[in-house]
């Protein structure tokens, strides 16, 4: 991971967006337009087409014009609800610019729509995956996508992971002229900030219900990082593998050999391993349960750790406040139901303090990044990273198709 990153970070240099100048130039960007959307159509989280606006803006700046492709869901052939054509309103009131509306991403119709645009000018093209040439990595599909623009600009880190035709395929067509845009230059350089640069010491913090989801990103980080922090779910695999009692808690029985082998490498590596002491125990799996706390070594029968308890969060307050990088992945408890939710808030109130003082802090993977959305941390931690799977497989130390493509 640590010689990936460093490549891409030396090569990145002459691959960002501000290398280029972009007047009367068309570029063909890659964005990441997979938003959610209620049952009239209206977007109902415009995060992701936020996050796009500065690559947009620059490029009309520079008196270019922009042909966005993305996705939108996981259709199968066309199929209107998942038409990108209702989301034109809203690009328009983010990015204060008309949106011409393409009704394919290839052929006739968006071809002519794109060779008629002018500088300051954006052009959508309808979802990608209404043909199925485009997640197979389709060549010929990629080349007809790429006679719409002279520049290639990829700036959907959320789908960089994916061999796909228009994230990394396409590029092939662009030799001199491709480029990251800015958010997927500031996800790089910011997954760079904490595996590679960051400033000592560095803290992990696991959580989500699982160790098998997590074990490649754990033997990754160990040499990363001083301290990691595991909650969550996990916690139980770890507990009951060193004797603990965890009553009716989650549990992988079959990596509790992994967990303590996990542990003696922390050890041997010089990695301080901060589990749970106490856990929010609950009778049954609602908020509505009764609730206790107790040791995490003595849940009950019947009972089932949801939240880490007071004693975990104190602890886990003083490592976060020790650390000047902070990586967060997981909740600490089930932070949907409200009577659980507390140990997600009072990290991120940590995680937040620590950010205030002066530390990096990184917020990436589904469940984290929905807590600090739910709970008003964004604007609080360093950076929020809009990519789920991506940003897993670059924790996991994997190459990311869609940024090996612009290096290329």
């Amino acid at each position: 991971m640590g010689i990936f990153i460093f490549v891409i970070l030396n090569a990145i240099i002459m691959k960002i967006l501000n290398d280029f100048n972009f007047k009367d130039k068309k570029a063909l960007i890659r964005v990441d337009f997979n938003v959610p959307l209620d049952e009239d159509f209206n977007v109902t989280d415009d995060t992701r087409i936020q996050s796009a606006k500065p690559t947009i803006i620059k490029i009309l700046e520079d008196g270019g014009s922009c042909v966005l492709m993305s996705h939108l869901g996981r259709p199968k052939g066309v199929q209107d609800e998942f038409s990108l054509r209702h989301i034109v309103d809203k690009i328009e009131d983010v990015f204060g610019v008309e949106v011409t509306f393409a009704s394919d991403c290839i052929g006739e119709e968006a071809e002519a729509k794109a060779a008629a645009l002018q500088p300051g000018e954006i052009l959508l093209l309808e979802n990608l995956r209404f043909y199925k040439e485009e997640t197979k990595g389709d060549k010929s599909f990629a080349e007809k996508l790429a006679k719409l623009g002279d520049i290639y600009v990829n700036d959907a880190f959320g789908t960089a992971h994916r061999a796909h035709a228009s994230t990394t395929i396409v590029a092939e067509f662009f030799p001199e002229n491709k480029c990251f845009g800015h958010l997927l230059a500031k996800e790089i350089e910011s997954i760079k900030k904490v595996m590679e640069d960051g400033e000592k010491p560095v803290l992990a913090v696991l959580g989500g219900a699982k160790v098998s989801s997590k074990i490649t990103i754990i033997e990754n980080i160990l040499d990363k990082v001083n301290h990691l922090i595991i909650g969550g779910g996990m916690t139980f695999t770890f507990i009951k593998a060193q004797g603990g009692s965890i009553g009716d808690s989650i549990c992988e029985d079959d990596k509790m050999e992994l967990a303590l082998e996990i542990l003696k490498q922390a050890e041997v590596k010089g990695v301080k391993v901060h589990l749970p002491v106490d856990v929010l125990a609950a009778n049954a799996f609602s908020n509505d349960a009764d609730t206790q706390v107790v040791d995490v070594t003595k849940i009950p029968d019947g009972w089932q750790g949801l939240d880490a308890g007071p004693k975990s969060k104190a602890n886990f307050h003083e490592v976060v406040m020790q650390c000047k990088t902070i990586l967060w992945n997981g909740p600490l408890g089930v932070f949907e139901m409200e009577n659980f939710a507390n140990g997600t808030i009072e990290l991120g109130n940590s995680i937040a303090e620590a950010t205030e003082n002066g530390a990096f802090s990184l917020v990436g993977g589904g469940d984290s990044v929905a807590a600090v959305k739910q709970f008003g941390f964004e604007d609080k931690v360093s950076y929020v990273s809009t990519g789920g799977g991506a940003m897993l497989e670059s924790l996991e130390g994997k190459t990311l198709p869609g940024i090996a493509a612009i290096l290329d």
